[in-house]
């Protein structure tokens, strides 16, 4: 627990407790979009939605000429997959592709509680099972699904036993201790968590590489750690607050190229999924004049995905002008569009 919370006496509050894995509608344009939970759970929710649009448009599809909306219409045989499929990758990723392990409930307690721990009548009871190779059968994934089953939480359990605490501790370095924080009465995800969801790592930062030279020039105490290696789902981050007040983080090519086009987006602490049909995005510099986005935003009132179109040739959009009535001229999400390609048109189709 303390890697978690960074003590032991802190619990799941009702919201994380009651989060799932669950898709929206059979056979509706929001087939394969999962039923978002509000609170701290919602990101690794979030995470877990990119990866199975990665799955759908790109682990089943051989061609882009085929590739269009309809292809993540899916069926619940497709669902299963896809949900099991992005699961246990994150789980592989987080073993350093070498074994997965799953945590399930059992009637009987698996640990002592000690004075300094609170009982919350549900880690007590999760032993670990290990996989040695990679887990993709949709059997599995029904512990993660079912109401009740608490199966964000214990998705979050595997992910910890997978990579382990040993290796967590060495990813967290001195930046933090633990991967989650208090935050208007509950606990949301930092960076190093989403990192070891997107990247199998739980490194706190979102630049490249590791860092050795501080702000002012002079050598850091401990090296920081930065992302390693490229991920396939890639992150995009923007605020307004941090923004204005000069912390925007700034995200590497680690994270902002992925290998497949399919972003996490941290737009003014909101999380949503934006990706293209276009597999060459990400590896053919000329498909990036003019193309399609799509975002899946996770709130319940969406009924599809919605459609940007991204012009980075135009002159509709100067950066001079971002010092102007910016609120209402320029969408956050824009401007996170931009943080990727730079001085980009985004034009919101209906």
């Amino acid at each position: 627990m303390r890697i978690l919370f960074g003590g032991t006496f802190h619990v799941f509050n009702y919201e994380w407790r009651k989060s799932v894995f669950q898709f929206r509608q059979l056979n509706s344009e929001l087939s394969f979009a999962l039923e978002m939970d509000t609170g701290g759970a919602q990101a690794v929710q979030m995470v877990v939605q990119a990866r199975v649009i990665k799955h759908l448009l790109f682990s089943r599809q051989s061609s882009s000429d085929g590739r269009t909306l309809t292809s993540l219409i899916t069926g619940q045989r497709d669902q299963e997959r896809a949900l099991a499929a992005a699961l246990s990758e994150s789980l592989w990723l987080a073993g350093q592709e070498v074994s997965t392990t799953v945590t399930l409930v059992t009637e009987d307690y698996c640990i002592t509680p000690h004075l300094d721990y609170k009982l919350d009548n549900f880690t007590e009871r999760v032993p670990e099972r290990d996989f040695p190779t990679h887990v993709t059968r949709p059997r599995h994934t029904s512990i993660f699904t079912e109401e009740r089953s608490h199966g964000v939480i214990l998705f979050l359990y595997s992910l910890i036993c997978s990579r382990t605490v040993d290796r967590l501790q060495e990813d967290l370095n001195s930046t933090t201790s633990h991967l989650l924080h208090l935050r208007l009465g509950d606990f949301v995800c930092r960076q190093a968590l989403l990192n070891l969801l997107l990247t199998g790592r739980a490194s706190p930062h979102v630049f490249n590489g590791t860092l050795y030279i501080g702000e002012d020039g002079l050598p850091l105490d401990r090296p920081l750690q930065g992302v390693l290696t490229r991920s396939d789902v890639g992150y995009l981050h923007w605020s307004r607050e941090q923004m204005e007040r000069g912390r925007l983080p700034q995200v590497g090519s680690m994270l902002k190229t992925p290998r497949f086009p399919v972003w996490l987006c941290s737009v003014d602490n909101s999380l949503s999924v934006m990706f293209s049909l276009n597999l060459s995005l990400v590896s053919d510099w000329r498909t990036e004049r003019r193309f399609h986005l799509f975002l899946c935003s996770g709130m319940s009132a969406q009924q599809t995905a919605a459609r940007l179109t991204v012009d980075t040739h135009s002159h509709h959009w100067e950066a001079s002008e971002a010092y102007g009535d910016s609120e209402k001229t320029f969408p956050s999400l824009d401007m996170t569009i931009r943080t990727k390609w730079d001085g980009a048109a985004v034009i919101w189709n209906d």
